[in-house]
């Protein structure tokens, strides 16, 4: 009741001081159910992602592809721990509020883990360029140094794109309803509740999601052009199957990251698709983060063996 009578009085207001979640369902019979499928997923989400921190920070594992897995890791358990607390909350909870501050820095983290995980994914496509296509040069290409330069230069242009994005999002004028047809704070569901004229701002969203997820992605494919290029050419069928199994799970990741994004942001304010943006939200920030650790620890020999042999110690234990 708190809620409705906040959202009936956000229409007088334009300085607002909280918004109001809808959440991923209205049917009151499904809460109970998502609640606890959605609290198993993160559960999954955590340890996975854990393990392969773990597993990653062994001896025999320290080379720049599993040092890029840990970072990769670390964003996926990052990413599920902005939403999904606050989403089992309100599934929950009658009061569904989010404040203002909130809903920024909620946004402000999304798109920063978001964004700099794509930048991430490239940085791991050119490493595994490097490493079939330039391997007598490998350790000199991608030293310590050149690691840590790519990882940190992911961060700084995932937080360039988010203050620009939170700064743009949240200078929109909000004179209607408080309630957010989405289960977190996000650019489309934001911009529907504009009372402005958002088509600047709808361009430049565009321009961002061209900059932040093909460019990326771009530079992906042509990496693993090359890289097939460089596989046909192996003689052993052994060693063919070997390197593009390895490379075969980082584009499984790259296709599902590519495909819930653009069909989320290239279209902010179309209201008809909201129930799948939802969707497909949940896809991004929830699935795919519990869906990393076993595409690549289910298909990398080394990871399995690590962590193998790290449960039998702790069992004789």
């Amino acid at each position: 009741m708190n809620s409705i009578l906040r959202e009936q009085d956000a229409g007088n207001h334009t300085l607002l001081s909280e918004f109001i979640l809808s959440g991923l369902s209205s049917h009151p019979e499904l809460q109970h159910l998502l609640f606890f499928t959605i609290c198993f997923i993160y559960s999954m989400t955590l340890i996975g992602n854990l393990l392969i921190c773990l597993a990653t920070a062994h001896p025999t594992l320290h080379t720049p592809m599993y040092f890029f897995l840990r970072v990769l890791s670390f964003l996926d358990i990052s990413t599920a721990s902005v939403v999904v607390p606050k989403m089992l909350v309100n599934i929950l909870s009658e009061d569904r509020s989010i404040s203002y501050l909130g809903c920024v820095t909620q946004l402000y983290c999304v798109v920063f883990l978001a964004s700099t995980e794509w930048y991430l994914l490239a940085a791991m496509a050119y490493d595994r360029y490097v490493a079939v296509c330039r391997p007598l040069r490998y350790p000199a290409i991608m030293s310590t140094r050149a690691c840590l330069s790519m990882v940190l230069l992911s961060c700084c242009s995932g937080k360039v794109v988010s203050v620009v994005q939170t700064a743009w999002v949240f200078t929109l004028s909000f004179c209607g309803p408080r309630r957010i047809n989405y289960f977190f704070c996000d650019i489309p569901p934001l911009v529907l509740l504009s009372c402005a004229d958002t088509s600047r701002y709808e361009r430049q969203l565009i321009s961002a999601t061209a900059l932040v997820i093909f460019t990326p992605f771009c530079l992906i494919l042509l990496s693993y052009t090359c890289i097939l290029s460089s596989i046909l050419r192996i003689p052993s069928a052994e060693s063919r199957h070997k390197t593009f199994s390895t490379c075969s799970s980082h584009l499984t990741v790259v296709t599902l990251y590519c495909a819930s994004g653009t069909l989320i942001y290239l279209q902010p304010k179309s209201s008809n698709s909201q129930e799948a943006k939802k969707v497909l939200a949940l896809i991004y920030t929830t699935v795919i983060p519990t869906l990393n650790p076993l595409i690549y620890s289910l298909r990398n020999k080394e990871v399995k063996e690590v962590l193998i042999r790290g449960l039998a110690v702790l069992m004789k234990k």
